[in-house]
């Protein structure tokens, strides 16, 4: 029989089980703030062994997400969670609300400057969603990677 602390690693059949990842941070609602969660996001990730391609992507949907939730909402600070979940990455944005409009991926003309946002998230990621915001007041803003 192994050890209590072996056991909590192994799964079915002696396999190891890997730690759950998880992880939160908050910044302030600044568009100065969107380049350090940028970079935070791709500094975990990277801890966390995964691969280019995916931190790529995962650091484009936070830049997109947080962007918006400064430009779109009243928010002080906005929490930023990063969980890995089997061989799925869910990334999620909440602001502190206040936002007109629910965020929705929407078509844009060439020679419109924004709006093309939700659109790559859309692209990038397997699913994503809006709900309320389970810190408080607002709106969460999620997308599930492949990793």
């Amino acid at each position: 029989m192994a050890p209590s602390y072996e056991a909590l690693r192994l799964g079915r059949g002696g396999t190891v089980v890997a730690p759950p990842r998880h992880d939160v941070f908050r910044l302030p609602a600044l568009s100065t703030s969107v380049a350090e969660a940028r970079r935070h996001v791709v500094r975990r990730l990277r801890s966390w062994g995964i691969d280019q391609d995916t931190r790529d992507s995962a650091e484009l949907i936070v830049s997109e997400l947080f962007t918006n939730a400064v430009r779109h909402t009243s928010s002080e600070e906005v929490r930023c969670s990063l969980q890995l979940i089997g061989t799925r990455l869910r990334l999620e944005v909440a602001d502190q609300g206040c936002a007109r409009t629910v965020p929705e991926a929407r078509s844009v003309t060439a020679d419109q400057e924004g709006g093309r946002g939700l659109m790559l998230v859309e692209a990038l990621s397997e699913a994503w969603g809006v709900g309320p915001n389970q810190g408080g007041a607002g709106r969460a803003v999620w997308a599930y990677l492949a990793t």
